[in-house]
């Protein structure tokens, strides 16, 4: 009875990381729509005639039901719900990305049912489209704003004026964008700001990654910010894509 108390039926959810628990299980590390990052054991996963065996893949979407009141909770049924191709390539590796940020970022229990609908949308994006860097750059944004992490994109931190597309600023960590003086282009400590144009601003608050030099200080403002709220943990996927010169 204490058990279907706490019983979940049918919630969407994708598998982040799994790893072997005991001699038959896995353990799962999920993304739910409506309870956000959840541990489960799959138990008897592991068998060669498990029915969850083929179906606990990265990337596809899954109605799962789970049961339980510890940190750890017990799956109950998985189906598999189509509609997602499979990635491959670069775009399986981007995928690893996205889910390596998820695992980093969230705490358990903390729903985020828009995080849940844009990551499923920029799957969809990697199996789709070309422009790695920018889906990777869209998400990224999206991730840190539903986490409660914005980016002041665009308004000037110190005056409040919205950011001029010709001036220079530095974006400086827990501020904002602050105009950049000629001293500033000395500046190689990145708790100063980081120097970057205010276009490269303006599109990245539109989410346009098509001009080369927006695409290029996005990606070094993303690293700058995500660096810093990830205090020192490393991306391993990160590491793979910058070996691979790819993004």
């Amino acid at each position: 009875m204490q058990s279907h108390k706490h019983r979940l039926e049918d919630e969407p959810a994708f598998v982040l990381h799994s790893y072997p628990y005991r001699e038959t299980s896995l353990v799962l590390e999920v993304l739910s729509r409506q309870h956000g990052r959840v541990a489960l054991v799959a138990r008897g996963a592991r068998r060669p005639r498990s029915a969850l065996r083929g179906l606990l893949m990265g990337f596809q979407p899954l109605m799962l039901s789970w049961f339980g009141k510890h940190e750890l909770r017990t799956l109950h049924r998985a189906e598999w719900q189509g509609g997602q191709p499979q990635l491959q390539g670069t775009a399986l590796l981007c995928g690893f990305y996205l889910n390596e940020l998820l695992l980093n970022l969230m705490v358990r229990d903390d729903p985020h049912e828009q995080l849940f609908d844009y990551y499923q949308h920029t799957l969809q994006r990697l199996a789709n489209e070309a422009d790695y860097a920018a889906i990777l750059r869209c998400f990224e944004k999206h991730l840190l704003q539903e986490l409660g992490y914005a980016l002041l994109l665009v308004q000037e931190a110190d005056s409040g004026e919205p950011i001029n597309s010709v001036a220079p600023y530095r974006y400086v960590l827990e501020r904002g964008a602050v105009r950049a003086t000629p001293n500033d282009s000395d500046i190689s400590d990145v708790s100063e700001g980081l120097l970057m144009l205010g276009k490269t601003l303006q599109d990245m608050a539109a989410d346009d990654y098509r001009d080369a030099v927006s695409a290029q200080q996005s990606k070094q403002l993303m690293r700058m910010l995500l660096n810093h709220h990830l205090a020192g943990k490393t991306l391993h996927t990160r590491e793979l894509i910058r070996d691979l010169q790819k993004i």
